[in-house]
């Protein structure tokens, strides 16, 4: 899957678009920059970064010399941390009461008894912040409470009882102080941020959503090989909607035409989380609308090891958004960590939950036919590079979504 063809990639486009992360774009740029030279050495290839002037967006440019082939690719961040940032602003008391709502729309849609039928690794993950918050709230009030019974023998009860809230109100604060280590507030505002809104695209992301595919659609016109929308966890659905979105732009009467070759790259989605939500329809018709498009090129590639994605599942049929006959998308691929990383390096990262999550986006000390540089920057176009493929042979392709309806 490395070799070239006559119809090598020169020059190519990436737009990657992360997942819930509130951090600001940089890291992406490090992470490329240390990763991309770490798979260089292991497998015999050189790619050069350099920071790259651009004012829509946290961008660089990346000389690749691989297998005597040299590729330009200009790597674009689409950034929506600053959306992230402000849906995590909320009190304590309305974290909490963000929580209830949440357990309970899962529960009342049916989306919940569903997913644990998908897999059960993702929904466990989504249980630990509902968990860990509420051992906090009991921590919390247990230890409030013996103070308030402490002091309650001295004072009036009153005076105690105030001072044994104080207390606990306390412990809270410090315990969502040290959250960058626990990441609970942060993965329950992850889960809420789609599910407040019953799978519909939050208002404000959906803004920043049609600007991304104008900037696509407009470099499809440009002199490029290759056009890449590589998404990345929940970042992967917000792909299909952009994609979606730029096909229905360049297929307008008015459009310029599309030169170069398209491109989805889905990495350890988490699809399902919104497309089994009732009001996803819209979301539930970009799955199905992409899933049979000639004029793309999608692979998904998740890893079972990956316990915060709903692994080799395609994400198209398990939402019930299938077309009868003629589904050619996504090719649903396994990175299979566990034969693609040494057992010494996958030994030390696999109970890294959350950076074993990012492994996509990083070296493979025994890589197979997946390589996200070679991918990104390489002479090799997407669709060229799996030609031929077969999806994964342990593929879910069930329908279990309990709602199934897509909008016009």
């Amino acid at each position: 899957m490395t070799g070239t063809s006559n119809d090598s990639v020169f020059r190519r486009r990436v737009f990657y678009i992360p997942g819930y992360d509130p951090m600001l774009p940089r890291r992406y740029r490090e992470l490329y920059r240390s990763e991309s030279a770490k798979q260089g050495a292991i497998s015999g290839y050189t790619i050069d970064l350099k920071a790259a002037p651009d004012e829509a967006y946290y961008s660089w440019h990346l000389t690749s010399d691989i297998g005597g082939e040299r590729t330009q690719t200009l790597y674009s961040v689409l950034t929506w941390s600053d959306i992230v940032q402000a849906s995590m602003e909320r009190s304590i008391p309305g974290t909490y009461l963000l929580l209830a709502q949440v357990v309970w729309i899962y529960l009342r849609t049916g989306a919940l008894s569903r997913l644990i039928r998908l897999r059960k690794g993702p929904v466990i993950a989504a249980f630990y912040p509902v968990i860990l918050l509420l051992l906090q709230l009991l921590l919390a009030l247990a230890i409030g409470g013996a103070v308030a019974y402490g002091f309650g023998q001295v004072l009036h009860w009153l005076i105690a009882g105030a001072i044994g809230l104080v207390v606990a109100g306390w412990i809270l604060v410090l315990f969502r102080r040290i959250d960058n280590r626990l990441f609970a507030y942060y993965l329950l505002h992850d889960y809420a941020f789609s599910a407040r809104h019953l799978g519909a695209t939050p208002p404000e992301l959906q803004a920043r959503l049609d600007q991304f595919a104008e900037d696509i659609a407009a470099a499809l016109a440009e002199n490029w090989d290759e056009v890449l929308i590589v998404g990345h966890s929940s970042g992967a659905h917000m792909g299909v909607t952009v994609l979606a979105s730029v096909l229905a732009r360049n297929a307008a009467p008015d459009a310029p035409p599309a030169s170069a070759r398209l491109g989805l790259l889905t990495l350890g989605q988490v699809v399902p989380m919104v497309s089994f939500l009732p009001m996803a329809g819209r979301l539930r018709r970009e799955l199905h609308d992409l899933s049979r498009s000639d004029r793309l090129t999608w692979v998904d590639v998740s890893a079972p090891a990956d316990g915060c994605t709903f692994a080799v599942c395609d994400p198209v049929a398990v939402s019930g958004a299938a077309p009868e006959k003629g589904q050619t998308w996504p090719l649903v691929l396994s990175a299979a960590f566990s034969q693609t990383l040494s057992p010494a390096l996958y030994n030390s990262l696999k109970r890294r939950f959350f950076r074993l999550h990012f492994q996509y986006l990083c070296a493979f000390d025994r890589p197979g036919d997946y390589d996200f540089f070679q991918i990104t920057a390489g002479p090799v176009s997407l669709g060229d590079r799996y030609a031929g493929r077969h999806a994964s042979p342990s593929r879910i392709d069930r329908a279990l979504s309990p709602h199934q309806d897509m909008a016009p």
